[in-house]
Protein backbone atom coordinates (compact mmCIF):
# COMPACT_ATOMS: atom_id res chain seq x y z
CA UNK A 1 0.00 0.00 0.00
CA UNK A 2 2.78 2.45 0.83
CA UNK A 3 4.85 1.56 -2.10
CA UNK A 4 1.78 2.09 -4.18
CA UNK A 5 1.02 5.59 -2.82
CA UNK A 6 4.91 6.23 -3.52
CA UNK A 7 4.81 5.29 -7.06
CA UNK A 8 1.64 7.66 -7.05
CA UNK A 9 3.56 10.17 -5.56
CA UNK A 10 5.94 10.09 -7.77
CA UNK A 11 3.88 9.81 -10.95
CA UNK A 12 1.69 12.83 -10.62
CA UNK A 13 3.10 15.42 -7.66
CA UNK A 14 2.19 15.13 -3.95
CA UNK A 15 0.01 18.54 -4.29
CA UNK A 16 -2.17 17.02 -7.04
CA UNK A 17 -2.93 13.89 -5.02
CA UNK A 18 -2.97 15.91 -1.59
CA UNK A 19 -5.86 17.69 -3.29
CA UNK A 20 -7.84 15.01 -5.26
CA UNK A 21 -7.78 13.34 -2.00
CA UNK A 22 -9.16 16.15 -0.50
CA UNK A 23 -12.01 16.72 -2.53
CA UNK A 24 -13.12 13.02 -2.61
CA UNK A 25 -12.73 12.95 1.44
CA UNK A 26 -14.79 16.33 1.69
CA UNK A 27 -17.62 14.93 -0.68
CA UNK A 28 -17.79 11.04 1.83
CA UNK A 29 -17.53 13.78 4.62
CA UNK A 30 -20.67 15.25 3.56
CA UNK A 31 -22.28 12.65 5.43
CA UNK A 32 -21.44 14.37 8.45
CA UNK A 33 -23.97 17.66 7.96
CA UNK A 34 -26.48 15.90 5.54
CA UNK A 35 -28.16 13.83 8.39
CA UNK A 36 -28.02 17.10 10.06
CA UNK A 37 -30.04 18.37 6.97
CA UNK A 38 -32.54 15.61 7.07
CA UNK A 39 -33.27 16.29 10.75
CA UNK A 40 -33.71 20.11 10.28
CA UNK A 41 -36.53 19.47 7.39
CA UNK A 42 -38.05 16.99 9.51
CA UNK A 43 -37.77 18.55 13.04
CA UNK A 44 -37.39 21.62 12.31
CA UNK A 45 -39.41 22.50 9.41
CA UNK A 46 -41.88 19.91 10.15
CA UNK A 47 -41.75 18.65 6.45
CA UNK A 48 -43.81 15.54 5.33
CA UNK A 49 -41.63 12.87 3.85
CA UNK A 50 -43.30 13.79 0.76
CA UNK A 51 -42.11 17.33 1.04
CA UNK A 52 -38.83 16.77 2.08
CA UNK A 53 -38.03 14.73 -0.66
CA UNK A 54 -39.18 17.18 -3.38
CA UNK A 55 -36.63 19.80 -1.41
CA UNK A 56 -33.52 17.26 -1.72
CA UNK A 57 -34.45 16.46 -5.09
CA UNK A 58 -34.66 20.32 -6.06
CA UNK A 59 -31.35 20.44 -3.89
CA UNK A 60 -29.27 17.28 -5.65
CA UNK A 61 -30.63 18.77 -9.30
CA UNK A 62 -27.36 20.68 -9.81
CA UNK A 63 -25.80 17.00 -10.41
CA UNK A 64 -28.17 16.12 -12.95
CA UNK A 65 -26.52 18.58 -15.60
CA UNK A 66 -22.97 17.80 -14.47
CA UNK A 67 -21.83 17.53 -18.52
CA UNK A 68 -22.30 21.22 -18.92
CA UNK A 69 -20.15 22.11 -16.24
CA UNK A 70 -17.58 20.17 -17.79
CA UNK A 71 -18.52 21.93 -21.35
CA UNK A 72 -17.94 25.02 -19.72
CA UNK A 73 -14.71 24.84 -18.20
CA UNK A 74 -13.14 23.36 -21.60
CA UNK A 75 -14.82 25.82 -24.05
CA UNK A 76 -14.21 28.97 -21.45
CA UNK A 77 -10.79 29.42 -19.81
CA UNK A 78 -9.81 32.06 -16.87
CA UNK A 79 -6.98 33.65 -17.43
CA UNK A 80 -5.57 30.56 -20.13
CA UNK A 81 -6.79 28.00 -17.05
CA UNK A 82 -9.68 25.84 -17.13
CA UNK A 83 -9.48 23.75 -14.24
CA UNK A 84 -8.39 25.68 -11.10
CA UNK A 85 -10.33 28.95 -11.19
CA UNK A 86 -13.32 26.83 -12.04
CA UNK A 87 -12.26 24.22 -8.88
CA UNK A 88 -11.92 27.68 -6.94
CA UNK A 89 -15.36 29.46 -7.70
CA UNK A 90 -16.60 25.45 -7.32
CA UNK A 91 -15.29 25.41 -3.62
CA UNK A 92 -17.04 29.10 -3.18
CA UNK A 93 -20.26 27.91 -3.93
CA UNK A 94 -20.08 25.02 -1.63
CA UNK A 95 -18.70 26.76 1.35
CA UNK A 96 -20.91 29.90 1.29
CA UNK A 97 -24.03 28.35 2.27
CA UNK A 98 -22.98 26.52 5.06
CA UNK A 99 -21.83 29.44 7.65
CA UNK A 100 -24.99 31.60 6.14
CA UNK A 101 -27.56 28.69 7.33
CA UNK A 102 -24.81 28.68 10.35
CA UNK A 103 -25.35 32.09 11.45
CA UNK A 104 -28.82 33.14 10.34
CA UNK A 105 -31.84 31.36 11.89
CA UNK A 106 -34.18 33.03 9.38
CA UNK A 107 -32.30 31.13 6.65
CA UNK A 108 -32.62 27.62 8.08
CA UNK A 109 -36.17 28.13 9.31
CA UNK A 110 -37.51 29.45 5.94
CA UNK A 111 -38.01 26.09 3.30
CA UNK A 112 -37.40 28.41 0.09
CA UNK A 113 -34.18 30.04 1.47
CA UNK A 114 -32.81 26.05 2.90
CA UNK A 115 -34.03 24.76 -0.28
CA UNK A 116 -31.99 27.89 -2.60
CA UNK A 117 -28.62 27.52 -0.82
CA UNK A 118 -28.94 23.81 -0.84
CA UNK A 119 -28.98 23.94 -4.55
CA UNK A 120 -26.02 26.35 -4.30
CA UNK A 121 -23.80 24.15 -2.09
CA UNK A 122 -25.00 20.89 -4.66
CA UNK A 123 -24.11 22.82 -7.40
CA UNK A 124 -20.29 24.02 -6.44
CA UNK A 125 -19.83 20.56 -5.12
CA UNK A 126 -21.03 18.83 -8.29
CA UNK A 127 -18.75 21.43 -10.15
CA UNK A 128 -16.08 20.67 -8.19
CA UNK A 129 -16.72 17.10 -9.08
CA UNK A 130 -16.39 17.32 -12.69
CA UNK A 131 -13.38 19.53 -12.54
CA UNK A 132 -11.42 16.97 -10.75
CA UNK A 133 -12.49 14.02 -13.07
CA UNK A 134 -10.87 16.12 -15.71
CA UNK A 135 -8.05 16.52 -13.68
CA UNK A 136 -7.38 13.22 -13.45
CA UNK A 137 -8.49 12.63 -16.95
CA UNK A 138 -5.83 14.74 -17.94
CA UNK A 139 -3.13 13.71 -15.93
CA UNK A 140 -3.93 9.86 -16.41
CA UNK A 141 -3.23 10.67 -20.56
CA UNK A 142 -0.63 12.98 -19.58
CA UNK A 143 1.98 11.10 -17.46
CA UNK A 144 0.91 7.60 -17.21
CA UNK A 145 -2.14 5.95 -18.64
CA UNK A 146 -1.25 2.51 -16.70
CA UNK A 147 -2.47 4.20 -13.24
CA UNK A 148 -5.74 5.50 -14.60
CA UNK A 149 -7.64 2.60 -12.38
CA UNK A 150 -5.10 3.21 -9.39
CA UNK A 151 -5.25 6.72 -9.47
CA UNK A 152 -9.48 6.40 -9.53
CA UNK A 153 -9.45 3.71 -6.79
CA UNK A 154 -7.45 6.24 -4.83
CA UNK A 155 -10.45 8.84 -5.01
CA UNK A 156 -12.69 6.33 -3.93
CA UNK A 157 -10.92 5.02 -1.40
CA UNK A 158 -10.27 9.04 -0.02
CA UNK A 159 -14.10 9.23 -0.25
CA UNK A 160 -15.20 6.17 1.92
CA UNK A 161 -13.07 7.34 4.86
CA UNK A 162 -14.25 10.70 4.58
CA UNK A 163 -17.47 9.24 4.72
CA UNK A 164 -16.88 6.76 7.70
CA UNK A 165 -15.74 9.64 9.79
CA UNK A 166 -18.43 11.97 8.49
CA UNK A 167 -21.31 8.93 9.72
CA UNK A 168 -19.68 8.85 13.05
CA UNK A 169 -19.05 12.67 13.84
CA UNK A 170 -22.97 13.32 12.24
CA UNK A 171 -24.26 10.96 14.74
CA UNK A 172 -22.00 11.81 18.05
CA UNK A 173 -22.67 15.58 16.57
CA UNK A 174 -26.08 15.60 16.40
CA UNK A 175 -26.18 14.06 19.74
CA UNK A 176 -24.55 16.71 21.82
CA UNK A 177 -24.44 19.68 19.44
CA UNK A 178 -27.04 22.43 17.65
CA UNK A 179 -27.64 21.63 14.19
CA UNK A 180 -26.37 25.74 13.49
CA UNK A 181 -23.03 24.59 14.72
CA UNK A 182 -23.05 21.70 12.92
CA UNK A 183 -23.19 23.79 9.56
CA UNK A 184 -20.14 26.09 11.08
CA UNK A 185 -17.94 23.20 11.69
CA UNK A 186 -18.32 21.31 8.66
CA UNK A 187 -17.39 24.58 6.72
CA UNK A 188 -13.89 23.95 7.73
CA UNK A 189 -13.57 20.96 5.44
CA UNK A 190 -14.39 23.63 1.76
CA UNK A 191 -12.25 26.46 3.52
CA UNK A 192 -9.18 24.64 3.74
CA UNK A 193 -10.02 22.60 0.29
CA UNK A 194 -10.20 26.50 -1.02
CA UNK A 195 -6.48 27.70 0.07
CA UNK A 196 -5.27 23.97 -1.12
CA UNK A 197 -6.26 25.12 -4.80
CA UNK A 198 -3.18 27.23 -4.99
CA UNK A 199 -1.06 24.13 -4.00
CA UNK A 200 -1.57 22.93 -7.64
CA UNK A 201 0.03 24.78 -10.76
CA UNK A 202 -1.64 24.47 -14.02
CA UNK A 203 -0.23 25.33 -17.39
CA UNK A 204 -2.14 28.06 -19.25
CA UNK A 205 -3.85 27.49 -21.87
CA UNK A 206 -2.13 27.02 -25.33
CA UNK A 207 -3.50 30.09 -27.45
CA UNK A 208 -0.62 31.04 -29.25
CA UNK A 209 -2.04 29.73 -32.46
CA UNK A 210 -4.95 32.20 -31.68
CA UNK A 211 -2.84 34.75 -31.32
CA UNK A 212 -1.05 34.68 -33.99
CA UNK A 213 -4.01 34.49 -36.08
CA UNK A 214 -5.33 36.99 -34.57
CA UNK A 215 -2.16 39.26 -35.15
CA UNK A 216 -1.98 38.13 -38.79
CA UNK A 217 -5.57 38.87 -39.34
CA UNK A 218 -4.52 42.66 -37.81
CA UNK A 219 -1.17 43.17 -39.84
CA UNK A 220 -3.34 44.07 -42.97
CA UNK A 221 -5.07 47.08 -41.68
CA UNK A 222 -2.04 48.07 -39.90
CA UNK A 223 -0.06 47.93 -43.53
CA UNK A 224 -2.95 49.90 -45.23
CA UNK A 225 -2.70 52.92 -42.25
CA UNK A 226 1.04 52.92 -42.93
CA UNK A 227 0.48 53.25 -46.47
CA UNK A 228 -1.49 56.29 -45.97
CA UNK A 229 0.83 57.94 -43.79
CA UNK A 230 3.77 57.55 -46.31
CA UNK A 231 1.76 58.89 -48.78
CA UNK A 232 1.05 61.89 -46.17
CA UNK A 233 4.81 62.23 -45.71
CA UNK A 234 4.90 62.36 -49.49
CA UNK A 235 2.27 65.03 -49.46
CA UNK A 236 4.42 66.89 -46.91
CA UNK A 237 7.63 66.78 -48.70
CA UNK A 238 5.45 68.44 -51.62
CA UNK A 239 3.96 70.81 -49.46
CA UNK A 240 6.31 73.38 -48.89
CA UNK A 241 4.55 76.37 -50.63
CA UNK A 242 1.48 75.90 -48.18
CA UNK A 243 2.36 74.46 -44.89
CA UNK A 244 -0.47 75.55 -42.88
CA UNK A 245 -2.56 74.27 -45.53
CA UNK A 246 -0.87 70.53 -45.80
CA UNK A 247 -0.98 70.31 -41.78
CA UNK A 248 -4.95 70.91 -41.63
CA UNK A 249 -4.94 68.19 -44.62
CA UNK A 250 -2.59 65.76 -43.48
CA UNK A 251 -4.69 65.67 -39.39
CA UNK A 252 -7.61 65.33 -41.03
CA UNK A 253 -6.33 62.28 -43.42
CA UNK A 254 -4.73 61.00 -40.22
CA UNK A 255 -7.76 60.93 -38.67
CA UNK A 256 -9.76 59.06 -41.18
CA UNK A 257 -6.85 56.83 -41.45
CA UNK A 258 -7.16 55.75 -37.53
CA UNK A 259 -10.56 55.49 -38.58
CA UNK A 260 -10.25 52.83 -40.56
CA UNK A 261 -7.77 51.01 -38.85
CA UNK A 262 -10.02 51.16 -35.88
CA UNK A 263 -13.24 49.70 -37.40
CA UNK A 264 -11.18 46.98 -39.24
CA UNK A 265 -9.12 45.55 -35.99
CA UNK A 266 -11.74 43.57 -34.22
CA UNK A 267 -11.99 44.48 -30.45
CA UNK A 268 -10.80 42.08 -27.45
CA UNK A 269 -14.20 41.35 -26.06
CA UNK A 270 -15.64 40.28 -29.36
CA UNK A 271 -12.80 38.64 -30.31
CA UNK A 272 -12.84 35.98 -26.95
CA UNK A 273 -16.84 36.04 -27.32
CA UNK A 274 -16.22 34.74 -30.70
CA UNK A 275 -13.57 32.09 -29.60
CA UNK A 276 -16.08 30.92 -26.49
CA UNK A 277 -19.13 30.40 -28.69
CA UNK A 278 -17.03 28.81 -31.86
CA UNK A 279 -15.53 26.58 -28.74
CA UNK A 280 -18.73 25.71 -27.28
CA UNK A 281 -20.74 24.89 -30.51
CA UNK A 282 -17.31 22.68 -31.16
CA UNK A 283 -17.85 20.73 -27.90
CA UNK A 284 -21.57 20.52 -28.52
CA UNK A 285 -21.11 19.11 -31.88
CA UNK A 286 -18.14 16.25 -30.38
CA UNK A 287 -20.49 15.53 -27.60
CA UNK A 288 -23.68 14.15 -29.93
CA UNK A 289 -21.30 12.69 -31.90
CA UNK A 290 -19.71 10.59 -29.14
CA UNK A 291 -23.18 10.03 -27.87
CA UNK A 292 -24.24 8.44 -31.06
CA UNK A 293 -21.70 5.89 -30.75
CA UNK A 294 -22.70 2.42 -29.10
CA UNK A 295 -19.21 2.47 -26.67
CA UNK A 296 -21.02 5.81 -25.21
CA UNK A 297 -24.69 5.60 -25.76
CA UNK A 298 -25.24 2.18 -24.64
CA UNK A 299 -23.75 3.06 -20.57
CA UNK A 300 -25.20 6.07 -20.87
CA UNK A 301 -28.80 4.42 -21.49
CA UNK A 302 -28.28 1.90 -19.05
CA UNK A 303 -27.63 4.40 -16.46
CA UNK A 304 -30.45 6.83 -17.38
CA UNK A 305 -32.81 3.88 -17.04
CA UNK A 306 -31.59 2.53 -14.04
CA UNK A 307 -31.98 6.18 -12.39
CA UNK A 308 -35.60 6.68 -13.44
CA UNK A 309 -36.69 3.52 -13.09
CA UNK A 310 -35.81 2.77 -9.45
CA UNK A 311 -37.67 4.85 -7.05
CA UNK A 312 -35.75 6.93 -4.86
CA UNK A 313 -36.82 5.65 -0.89
CA UNK A 314 -34.01 7.36 1.16
CA UNK A 315 -36.16 10.06 2.50
CA UNK A 316 -38.65 7.47 3.10
CA UNK A 317 -37.14 5.25 4.72
CA UNK A 318 -34.86 7.91 6.65
CA UNK A 319 -38.81 9.10 7.94
CA UNK A 320 -39.82 5.57 8.74
CA UNK A 321 -36.78 4.61 10.55
CA UNK A 322 -36.51 7.66 12.84
CA UNK A 323 -40.18 7.82 13.49
CA UNK A 324 -41.54 4.49 13.59
CA UNK A 325 -38.43 2.67 14.81
CA UNK A 326 -37.29 5.15 16.89
CA UNK A 327 -33.78 4.96 15.69
CA UNK A 328 -31.23 7.40 16.81
CA UNK A 329 -28.64 9.43 15.05
CA UNK A 330 -25.84 8.38 16.12
CA UNK A 331 -27.18 4.49 15.42
CA UNK A 332 -28.27 5.55 12.13
CA UNK A 333 -24.42 7.11 11.39
CA UNK A 334 -23.24 4.13 12.85
CA UNK A 335 -25.17 2.31 9.90
CA UNK A 336 -24.06 4.38 7.34
CA UNK A 337 -20.42 3.47 8.69
CA UNK A 338 -20.92 -0.06 7.85
CA UNK A 339 -22.17 1.12 3.99
CA UNK A 340 -18.90 3.14 3.94
CA UNK A 341 -16.57 0.50 5.15
CA UNK A 342 -18.24 -1.87 2.53
CA UNK A 343 -17.47 0.57 -0.14
CA UNK A 344 -13.65 0.78 0.75
CA UNK A 345 -13.39 -3.02 0.44
CA UNK A 346 -15.10 -3.15 -2.57
CA UNK A 347 -12.48 -0.47 -3.62
CA UNK A 348 -9.30 -2.77 -2.54
CA UNK A 349 -11.56 -5.88 -3.92
CA UNK A 350 -11.97 -4.44 -7.63
CA UNK A 351 -8.15 -3.09 -7.59
CA UNK A 352 -6.75 -5.97 -6.62
CA UNK A 353 -9.15 -9.08 -8.16
CA UNK A 354 -11.48 -7.60 -10.63
CA UNK A 355 -10.26 -4.38 -13.09
CA UNK A 356 -9.86 -6.83 -16.12
CA UNK A 357 -13.71 -7.93 -15.77
CA UNK A 358 -15.78 -6.60 -18.13
CA UNK A 359 -18.37 -3.60 -17.39
CA UNK A 360 -21.16 -5.38 -17.99
CA UNK A 361 -20.51 -8.35 -15.79
CA UNK A 362 -19.63 -6.10 -12.79
CA UNK A 363 -22.95 -4.24 -13.79
CA UNK A 364 -24.94 -7.48 -13.85
CA UNK A 365 -23.51 -8.28 -10.27
CA UNK A 366 -23.93 -5.05 -8.75
CA UNK A 367 -28.18 -4.97 -9.58
CA UNK A 368 -28.19 -8.26 -8.37
CA UNK A 369 -26.69 -8.34 -5.14
CA UNK A 370 -29.33 -4.40 -5.01
CA UNK A 371 -32.25 -6.55 -5.90
CA UNK A 372 -31.59 -9.04 -3.00
CA UNK A 373 -30.60 -6.39 -0.47
CA UNK A 374 -33.90 -4.05 -1.43
CA UNK A 375 -36.20 -7.36 -0.52
CA UNK A 376 -34.61 -6.88 3.28
CA UNK A 377 -36.11 -3.07 3.17
CA UNK A 378 -39.45 -4.65 2.22
CA UNK A 379 -39.08 -7.44 5.11
CA UNK A 380 -38.21 -4.41 7.44
CA UNK A 381 -41.11 -2.54 6.96
CA UNK A 382 -43.51 -5.54 6.69
CA UNK A 383 -42.17 -6.61 10.05
CA UNK A 384 -41.61 -10.14 9.17
CA UNK A 385 -37.85 -9.72 10.56
CA UNK A 386 -39.27 -10.15 14.38
CA UNK A 387 -41.44 -13.43 13.94
CA UNK A 388 -37.79 -14.77 12.88
CA UNK A 389 -36.30 -12.85 16.43
CA UNK A 390 -34.04 -10.79 14.02
CA UNK A 391 -34.08 -6.97 15.28
CA UNK A 392 -34.64 -3.97 13.50
CA UNK A 393 -31.22 -2.71 14.08
CA UNK A 394 -29.27 -5.78 12.63
CA UNK A 395 -32.47 -5.09 9.18
CA UNK A 396 -31.06 -1.87 8.81
CA UNK A 397 -27.37 -2.19 8.95
CA UNK A 398 -27.53 -4.97 6.52
CA UNK A 399 -30.46 -3.71 4.50
CA UNK A 400 -29.79 -0.09 3.74
CA UNK A 401 -26.53 0.21 4.72
CA UNK A 402 -25.15 -2.58 2.38
CA UNK A 403 -27.09 -1.30 -0.73
CA UNK A 404 -25.99 2.11 -0.23
CA UNK A 405 -21.97 0.04 -0.44
CA UNK A 406 -22.91 -1.62 -3.45
CA UNK A 407 -25.02 1.37 -5.32
CA UNK A 408 -21.88 3.22 -5.18
CA UNK A 409 -19.77 0.45 -5.90
CA UNK A 410 -21.13 -0.21 -9.38
CA UNK A 411 -19.79 3.78 -10.46
CA UNK A 412 -16.29 2.44 -9.71
CA UNK A 413 -15.76 0.49 -12.76
CA UNK A 414 -18.01 3.10 -14.98
CA UNK A 415 -15.59 6.60 -13.73
CA UNK A 416 -12.58 4.42 -15.22
CA UNK A 417 -15.02 3.85 -18.47
CA UNK A 418 -15.99 7.62 -18.09
CA UNK A 419 -12.42 8.87 -17.87
CA UNK A 420 -11.32 6.72 -21.26
CA UNK A 421 -14.33 8.49 -23.22
CA UNK A 422 -12.93 11.86 -22.29
CA UNK A 423 -10.22 10.71 -24.82
CA UNK A 424 -13.22 11.33 -27.38
CA UNK A 425 -13.71 14.86 -27.04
Amino acid sequence: MIEWVKQMKKAFGASFLWLICLIYFTQGFRSFVWTAVSYQLKDNLKLSPSASQFVSSIAFFPWSIKPLYGILSDCIPIKGRKRIPYLVIATFLSLVPWPMLGIDSNLRSSQWHFTVLLTVQNLGSAMADVVVDAMIAEAVRSERASFAGDLQSLSWFSMAVGGIWGSLLGGYALTNLQIDKIFLLFSVLPAIQLLSCGLVEENSADSKISHESAYSSNSHPMNGSGDVLDKDNILLKKSSASVTRRKKSQKNGNKRASMRTKSLIPKKGDYLVSRWFHSLKTATYSLLRAFRQPVILRPMAWFFLAHITVPNLSTVMFYYQTEVLNLDASFLGTARVVGWLGLMLGTFMYNRYLKTMKLRKILLLAHVGLSLLTLLDIILVSRVNLAYGVSDRIMVVWGSALADAVNQFKYIRFSKFSSFSNNIF
